[in-house]
């Protein structure tokens, strides 16, 4: 078997692209490969152990337009579930940190203003999005409440005649400091109940700080919020949004693309092993051909495969309407794990080198940790999946 040349299809062992998508689909995700490879790959080292954040790829890779060509949209105006899987996926399989400068942007915060904004609101705001001519993120997690945001969220929001006054705390918040607006989730002090604010990051009493020190999405600026009295008009509320409940089913709109995540990044890191691997000379011959390689190699081909198919199968789930709060944390807390343990067989395969980010290794290495925690911990979806199976909550909700 050839090894994967920098710029070739990646490794999709069951042939679902080829299935599922059609020549124009494919066509685009060809194009953002080519990008990141000339764009970003010579520089992506560099960009890691110095956590710097390539912005400047944004206005590429909006010029490519994956999100709003006609020709990738239905009768209805929405794009093949499949192709935005294998979007996720590609990005990933290239570097974690840039699927969150590019995703958190056309992925969770257009969507939640889609699925939240009055009409008027969406009319105003969303052609605006993936050109990233408006941008912004969302503010969920707080330092003291991830889990049990739902509950436990400080952040409140004071109702004063046509304006909100709005006072808390939000943390790790994806792409803060690069955007023009931060789409806070804030409890409203009269009812108790999860609005939605659009608030201006240089608004009187905002502050944003990078959280430094991390060792995964080196490359994202995730960001330390207060917010101390800030006044947000009513018009600047988000009026589909009018509790907890209505954040969380816009959020499950978008769950079923952890399992292309998930196989992205390992595909990605299965092609750097076996890149290294060929390459690397002992004993006269390359490693590639010993017998211990060949196995850490076929587990995470097996791994990445088994994940490509969990995700096809929760986007098949998702278009029927079917896709349930079980199968969703089953397919993260599983998959999460298979991310583990195929970005670990990788680290193995190139020793001493694998710690060095020059071979990629190291990125999806310390990236995976990233990708184990967000969109709910291994536990809080084990215990989703535990409730289902037994009938008993370990935990309240």
């Amino acid at each position: 078997m050839d090894a994967p040349v920098r710029g070739a299809a990646p490794t999709d062992l069951l042939g679902y692209a080829t299935d599922l998508l059609s020549e124009r689909e494919l066509a685009k995700l060809q194009a953002l490969r080519d990008l990141l490879e000339e764009r970003a790959r010579p520089y992506l080292a560099d960009w890691w152990e110095g956590a710097e954040s390539p912005a400047h790829l944004r206005t590429e890779l909006a010029a490519l337009n994956l999100e709003d060509d006609p020709e990738l949209l239905d009768e209805n105006g929405a794009p093949n579930p499949y192709y935005v899987g294998f979007k996720h996926f590609e990005f990933q399989r290239f570097d974690a940190s840039i699927a969150t400068i590019y995703g958190g942007q056309v992925g969770m915060f257009r969507t939640v203003v889609r699925e939240g904004g009055s009409p008027e609101q969406v009319a105003r705001l969303d052609p605006r999005i993936p050109s990233f001519e408006l941008t912004g993120c969302f503010a969920l997690t707080e330092p003291d409440h991830g889990s049990d945001v739902a509950a436990g969220m400080q952040t409140i929001a004071t109702r004063e005649g046509d304006s909100w006054r709005i006072t808390g705390h939000k943390r790790w918040i994806g792409n803060a400091a690069l955007s023009d607006v931060i789409l806070v989730i804030a409890k409203d002090a009269a009812d108790g109940a999860a609005k939605a604010f659009l608030v201006p990051r240089d608004a009187p009493g905002v502050g944003v700080t990078d959280i430094r020190g991390k060792i995964a999405l080196r490359m994202v600026r995730n960001g330390d919020i207060t917010l101390d009295d800030v006044v947000v008009p009513e018009s600047e509320r988000l009026q589909r949004i009018e509790s907890f409940r209505d954040v969380s089913a816009i959020l499950a709109q978008l769950r079923y693309v952890i399992g292309w995540n998930a196989a992205g990044m390992q595909i990605g890191a299965y092609e750097a092993a076996l890149r290294y691997a060929l390459g690397r000379q002992q004993f006269g011959r390359p490693i590639a051909g010993f017998q211990l390689i060949q196995e850490k190699l076929t587990r995470m081909l097996g791994n990445a495969t088994a994940t490509l198919s969990f995700a096809v199968r929760l986007t098949d789930l998702k278009m029927r309407g079917e896709l349930t709060e079980t199968v969703a944390a089953l397919a993260k807390t599983w998959a999460a794990d298979r991310v583990r343990e195929t970005v670990a067989l990788g680290r193995e395969i190139a020793g001493a080198e694998g710690i060095r980010v020059d071979n990629d290794l190291a990125r999806y290495f310390t990236d995976a940790e990233a990708v184990y925690t967000y969109e709910g911990t291994h536990e809080m979806n084990s215990l989703i999946v535990g409730r289902s199976i037994t009938g008993l909550s370990a935990f309240t909700r």
